[in-house]
This record gives structure tokens, C-alpha cells and sequence, in this order.
């Protein structure tokens, strides 16, 4: 018997895996990802320390001496406080102290956990959504197709952060409440669902337009003709050819997720208190700049190579997906 032979998704999964760049970005992603899921683990266990709770009067050891968390300004006039900077002792404030008197470190991870479940959720929740707008506004065609590309088209026609933080603001102030599902103002599911719906255009313009090409194809035309509903067709004909580019879309969308989050935290109108994100913490390190600037660079940097490493396995998954692209 003659050997088996693979089948697409294993020759796109061995292409992706001899792709040393995409590789690459994937293991910066996991370690970047593994490292805030162990956030508990690093301020209870390590740091000692709850970085949601203030610590204006606390102290810490710093080279075997006792010092405060947040000791008297030395600049200018000598008024206000100064909080510690960097140790660099992974149980005593590694990376300083916010103007709170929190551990930096601890509070980065926190965040981090937070801005990436934004990020992944909100990229899967906008390339589902736009996925099934795209494939039915291309299957349909006609009146459907007319209504729903010029919802898309209304909707990409504004802009995105403007857009977003008008909603941010209206459903900040009472929530949102979808039949018997409500959603607090705090919670986390208000950006993902805002920054989800801002880019749906963003994703379902392209696979509209691959569905239309995919429409006057024989096969679709012949499974047309032997009857089959149009249902079927979507799902068994349209679905499976336009999937790849759907999957292509996942990984970009969460970096650009992910930087909306972050920009929206930072304006105070994403991510709210007493929950933190990389963008949150950026805003709190703002006053910080000049005397500890640790507080506002680990987030960014943070930020920075999640998003290349993310976009570096986008372009290696299109690459294994797409032929022709290679």
C-alpha cells in the first residue's frame, strides 16, 4: 500500500514549523505569556506583596538595609516622595515602586495577564463576527450584501480609537445589558466587546471579497445546481476555502487588539481600577517619568515585543497557508 498523504493543515503546521522567524515570535509570546499567568505565584510567593493595595508607609530591604518604599524627595524643593527604583532582587521590588508605593514588577504581570486575554478574546470574538458577516454579505449578494457592506463601510468610515472611546464612554457609565446576559461597567468584557465590534470591517471586507471570487467557482455553482441549500454550501463549500485567511487574521488582530487596549487603558477609559493592564500602568508611571522611568518603559517594552511577536507569526502563518504568498 502506497503511503498516506498529508493532509493540508499538516503541511501548513511543517511549513510554519522550518519558519525560524515565526518560531521565534512563538517563543517570545509563550514566555511573555507564562510569565503573567504565574503573576499569583511571582507576588505571593516571591515579591511578597499585593500590588492592588497602596504601601505609602512601607518599607523594604534594599543591600541588607531597611529602607522606605517611597523615601523623601531629594530634588528641587524636597517636597513630595520618591519611590524606589529599581533593585533588581527579584523579592524586593525589581523594578522599583509606582507612587503608590506598589512593586512595579508584580503589578506588570498582573497587567500583562490582563491586556493579553483582551487582546486573544476580543481578536477571536471580531474574527468570528466578521467571518459570518463576510461569507453571508458574499454569498448573498443583492439587498444583504448592499445593507451589510454599507454597515461596514459606515463603521470603518470612522475613526478607530474615536469610535471606541465614545463607546468606552457610554458603556462605562451604565454597562450593557444583552437579554438576560449583563455586563457590569468594570468589567473586562466591555473593551473586548468594543474593541472586538471597531474592527470587524477590519477582517470581514477581505473575506467578503474572497467569498464573491469563491461564488463563480464550478464547484460552488455545481453544488448550486445538485440542490443543496445555501446553508450547506456556506458551510460545507465557502467556509472551509476562506478559513486559512480567517486563522491568518487571528494573530494580527490580537497585536492590534492588544495596542488598542493599552491606548485605551492609558486614556482611562479601557481597562478600570482596582483591575491594571500594561496601558494602566503607563498612565500611572506618567508623573514618574524623569525621576523612574521603569515604571513607564517595562509596560512599553512589554507591549512592544508582544506586538512584534505576534505580527512575525501572523506573516509566518499566512506564509504557511498561503502558497502563493511564499
Amino acid at each position: 500500500m502506497g503511503a498516506v498523504s498529508a493532509g493540508p493543515w499538516r503541511i501548513a503546521a511543517g511549513h510554519l514549523a522550518r519558519n525560524r522567524a515565526a518560531m521565534a515570535g512563538v517563543a517570545v509570546f509563550v514566555v511573555i505569556a507564562l510569565a503573567c499567568l504565574a503573576a499569583p505565584l511571582y507576588a505571593e510567593h516571591v515579591a511578597h506583596t499585593d500590588p492592588f493595595r497602596s504601601n505609602v508607609s512601607g518599607t523594604t530591604v534594599v543591600d541588607g538595609r531597611t529602607v522606605q518604599v517611597l523615601a523623601p524627595s531629594s530634588t528641587g524643593l524636597g517636597l513630595g516622595v520618591t519611590p524606589i527604583g529599581p533593585t533588581w532582587d527579584p523579592g524586593h521590588y525589581f523594578l522599583g515602586a509606582d507612587n503608590q508605593g506598589r512593586d512595579v514588577l508584580a503589578r506588570l504581570l498582573y497587567g500583562g495577564r490582563n491586556s493579553l486575554f483582551i487582546g486573544l478574546i476580543s481578536a477571536l470574538l471580531c474574527c468570528l463576527i466578521a467571518t459570518a458577516v463576510g461569507v453571508l454579505a458574499g454569498y448573498a449578494g443583492g439587498p444583504v450584501d448592499a445593507l451589510l457592506s454599507r454597515t461596514l463601510d459606515v463603521v470603518w468610515s470612522i475613526p478607530v480609537y474615536l469610535l471606541a472611546i465614545c463607546l468606552s464612554v457610554i458603556l462605562l457609565t451604565s454597562g450593557l445589558r444583552l437579554g438576560p446576559i449583563t455586563i457590569s461597567a468594570g468589567s473586562l468584557w466591555v473593551p473586548i466587546l468594543i474593541i472586538a465590534v471597531v474592527y470587524v470591517p477590519y477582517v470581514a471586507r477581505p473575506v467578503r471579497g474572497q467569498v464573491v471570487a469563491l461564488r463563480n467557482r464550478d464547484y460552488i455553482q455545481a453544488a448550486i445546481g445538485t440542490g443543496a441549500s445555501d446553508v450547506r454550501v456556506m458551510r460545507r463549500d465557502v467556509l472551509p476555502n476562506i478559513l486559512p485567511t480567517a486563522i491568518v487574521f487571528v494573530p494580527i488582530m490580537m497585536a492590534l487588539d492588544m495596542l488598542t487596549e493599552s491606548a485605551l487603558s492609558f486614556l482611562s477609559v479601557g481597562v478600570q481600577p482596582p483591575d491594571a493592564s500594561w496601558g494602566t500602568i503607563i498612565n500611572d508611571g506618567l508623573g514618574l517619568l524623569y525621576t523612574r522611568p521603569a515604571v513607564t518603559i517595562a509596560p512599553g517594552l512589554c507591549i512592544a515585543a508582544t506586538a512584534v511577536a505576534l505580527n512575525v507569526l501572523g506573516d509566518g502563518v499566512r506564509d504557511a497557508l498561503d502558497p502563493g504568498a511564499r
